[in-house]
């Protein structure tokens, strides 16, 4: 007979403390103890800790510049160190130390944390998800940190800043109803429903979207055949075209689908980098640099929109954010435009050396959060000043939405994933506005050049966005920083040897 056994069940009640009301007491002065630190500072900053070790890293030791509720105390741990103390952490490594201070503790009715040791744990120390005001536990029962660690990623992910709003509005929502306790849950479960019905509205509105973006794409192709067309007035036969276009489709056309390739690849996984790498690309293969602008300019309307599709597609889009970009960033666009057309482009060289450093310093910020995740997220103001930025830059600088929106972003603390992807979604609008704008005053030359990024870049572009979901955020937040510190240098030396 088989005999089944009962499946575990994790009997743990979840708590939150105020901290800085207690006082916990860590003993240890090395890596494990410093891991705890920062797990519980940067949750409670304002918490009272006592540490007691031979010695610390200095690391640790630097902590009490900025934590002063941090006590250093260079010995070895003594019983009379647990008096008056309501939480104790032992993270040494001896475990018979450990079990020293866990016995210690328990004849004190003081609750103990015990470091890689779960049978001598009161209590663990879970992995924690952090938005603004909300705040979520996730807790194994010990049995494997590194899914709870998988899971705070993909919450932290799957969770937008934007909560934080949701929250407040919800709160005052709450302050202001009157009625019964009872009264008070139904209006505010009807108010909320719309968190989860809501999704049955998404396909009409998620349709009006794409049928805008469609005739967006198809007004806009329009205006490019109707250009080719009129200046080739009169039409010459089929055969006196295709003899006309032919040769251009040599091993030369191939490396421009190439150069759309690798492009794409960056910019759709990176949210930019597209102008960078088609400039860098196309410069090797000897393009002249009026004609490449106009030609990334021109192909960027169809490859953008491939991209912000797939990342629409897989679902690495925040809705909310996207509209509080598309907008500034489209009239920022148009402004870009209007400023190259009567300025000239020599006048952007002066504003470029700014936007460089600037960029550089946001790479430089990205870097920082990607080594040091445990980092406060700030709250970002003026997301459509930052549009309008990006967009002006992106028409009369040749480039840099990606760099200047996503990497201020990303600095702040936005989610890698989610900021790509709407920024790359709010690219497309913007592209087109510019490339409109560019037709009208330009129109359109080298068509062979335009075709070959076009196909390249649109090919790719699933690929690319399907990337962006699967990498880590700390890999994605790293490739980021490189890139755009690369692009402030390539932009400094522009501006400075043209």
């Amino acid at each position: 007979m088989e005999i089944r056994t009962a499946p575990t069940v994790n009997t743990l009640f979840p708590v939150f403390l105020k901290l800085e009301q207690l006082h916990l007491l860590v003993v240890g002065g090395g890596n494990v103890a410093l891991e705890k630190l920062n797990a519980l500072l940067a949750n409670s900053p304002e918490a009272r800790i006592t540490v007691v070790a031979i010695d610390f890293l200095p690391e640790l030791r630097s902590l009490t510049g900025d934590f002063p509720g941090i006590t250093l105390i260079e010995k070895a741990f003594e019983a009379c160190d647990l008096d008056d103390k309501d939480l104790v952490i032992a993270a040494t490594n001896n475990r018979v130390i450990n079990e020293v201070i866990k016995q210690e503790a328990a004849a004190r009715r003081i609750m103990a944390n015990v470091a890689d040791t779960p049978d001598l744990c009161d209590f663990y120390l879970g992995s924690i998800v952090r938005k603004g005001n909300l705040k979520i536990a996730i807790s194994t029962n010990g049995q494997s940190p590194t899914i709870a660690k998988r899971l705070k990623e993909v919450l932290n992910d799957a969770i937008p800043a934007e909560i934080d709003d949701t929250l407040t509005s919800l709160n005052r929502v709450r302050n202001r109803l009157n009625g019964s306790f009872s009264e008070k849950v139904r209006k505010l479960n009807e108010l909320t429903k719309v968190l989860v019905d809501g999704e049955r509205d998404k396909p009409e509105s998620e349709k009006q979207w794409r049928r805008l973006a469609a005739r967006l794409v198809l007004v806009f192709t329009l205006m490019v055949l109707g250009h080719i067309v009129i200046s080739f007035l009169p039409l010459p036969s089929l055969a006196a075209v295709w003899g006309a276009v032919k040769p251009a489709f040599d091993q030369q056309f191939l490396f421009y689908c190439l150069t759309g390739v690798i492009a794409q690849t960056i910019n759709g996984a990176l949210g930019m980098g597209y102008g960078v790498t088609s400039a860098i690309g196309l410069m090797s293969l000897g393009v002249n640099p009026v004609v490449i602008s106009a030609s990334i300019h021109t192909s960027e309307v169809i490859t953008s929109g491939a991209s912000g599709y797939s990342h629409y597609k897989f679902g690495n889009v925040n809705k909310k954010l996207f509209r509080h970009l598309v907008v500034p960033g489209i009239v920022g666009a148009i402004m870009g435009v209007a400023l190259l057309v009567f300025l000239g482009e020599k006048a952007g060289k002066s504003l470029l050396p700014i936007v460089a450093i600037y960029a550089m310093f946001l790479g430089y910020k990205i870097l920082m959060r990607a080594f040091r995740p445990d980092a406060k997220t700030k709250k970002i103001r003026r997301i459509g000043w930052l549009a309008w930025s990006g967009g002006l830059l992106d028409s009369f600088g040749g480039g840099g939405w990606g760099p200047l929106v996503n990497s201020a972003l990303i600095a702040k603390g936005r989610s890698p994933r989610y900021t790509i992807g709407s920024a790359s979604l709010a690219e497309f609008f913007i592209t087109l506005a510019s490339a409109v704008a560019f037709l009208i005053v330009t129109g359109v030359g080298h068509w062979q050049v335009v075709l070959g990024l076009m196909i390249g870049g649109t090919v790719v572009s699933p690929f690319a966005a399907k990337l962006t979901g699967k990498l880590p955020a700390k890999t994605m937040m790293i490739c980021v920083g490189v890139v755009v510190i690369l692009w402030s240098v390539r932009l400094i030396m522009r501006s400075f040897w043209g």
